[in-house]
């Protein structure tokens, strides 16, 4: 199952992508809630996924939106590929480096990435984001997957001068629209393994980054599970599990994001966001 939200920016609709096509699940269900955390709660993905909805499938021209709404944490993961660790010239980690952005920065998959006034040098990360389906603390990798109502595609895009310059990674990462995410939230019946996905980003049709999930240093039970030790993590919660090598910042000479560049971030069985830099 595909979930998508359609609509412009704060009208979003729940729906469904199916063969290219989409389903407008406001429509058929004038009761269900955007994607968000009461849509993981009353149950509607179990609802959904035993549905064949095909029929409604409609072409539609219209916005999507980032594929989940409203999320009450954003917590993202530093060095999490040995490479990318190595390329920025620092250890690879002994346990999991996490920071957090805000829901300020969730964008379209689609949608413009706007340069900040207050920083410069902006760069790209393509990276695999779960979200939260079912609540839990303290939960045992063993039961991690279960947690987790399907994956998405985001760009962790960076203001490197605030990073570097601020004595913690907060601003930097937590610019508007600094989170592009989609197209789809994809569940994990449709990707099986999330540790066996290539990834890559593009700069203007230029591949900068070609990675695997098989890399990923602590994978994503082993994240579920460290981060729930003492954070309760709730439905709707986006855990973004880190980069490959290959960001902009750490080549010789450095590449940054300028007005015009155009960025792609693509994950093999989810699909590509691709958004343009403006000012």
């Amino acid at each position: 199952m595909r979930l998508i939200r359609m609509g412009a920016p704060g009208r979003e609709r729940p729906g469904l992508s199916i063969d290219g096509k989409v389903v407008d699940l406001r429509v058929l269900f004038p009761e269900i809630p955007d994607i968000d955390e009461q849509f993981f709660r009353q149950g509607w993905l179990e609802r959904l996924a035993g549905l064949d909805l095909s029929a409604h499938a409609r072409e539609s021209k219209e916005r999507w939106g980032p594929p989940i709404a409203r999320p009450s944490k954003i917590i993202c993961l530093g060095k999490n590929y040995a490479e990318h660790a190595r390329e920025g010239g620092f250890e690879t980690p002994a346990s999991p480096l996490i920071f957090s952005k805000t829901p300020n920065t969730l964008n379209g998959p689609f949608d413009p990435i706007l340069l900040p006034r207050s920083s410069g040098k902006v760069d790209w990360e393509v990276e695999l984001a779960l979200v939260i389906g079912k609540a839990g603390k303290r939960i045992v990798r063993a039961q991690a997957l279960s947690h987790v109502a399907g994956v998405t595609v985001m760009n962790d895009v960076s203001g490197r001068e605030a990073q570097f310059a601020d004595s913690q990674w907060f601003r930097g990462k937590a610019f508007d629209t600094f989170a592009p995410m989609g197209p789809a939230l994809v569940t994990l019946d449709e990707i099986g393994d999330p540790h066996d996905l290539r990834l890559t980003a593009t700069v203007n049709g230029r591949i900068m980054q070609d990675g695997h999930t098989r890399d990923l240093i602590f994978d994503l039970p082993a994240l579920i599970a460290n981060i729930s030790e003492d954070i309760t993590l709730v439905p709707g919660d986006v855990i973004s599990t880190g980069t490959p090598a290959g960001v902009g910042i750490f080549r010789d000479p450095p590449i940054v994001l300028d007005e015009g560049d155009e960025v792609s971030c693509w994950i093999e069985k989810i699909g590509a966001i691709t958004n343009r830099v403006v000012r």
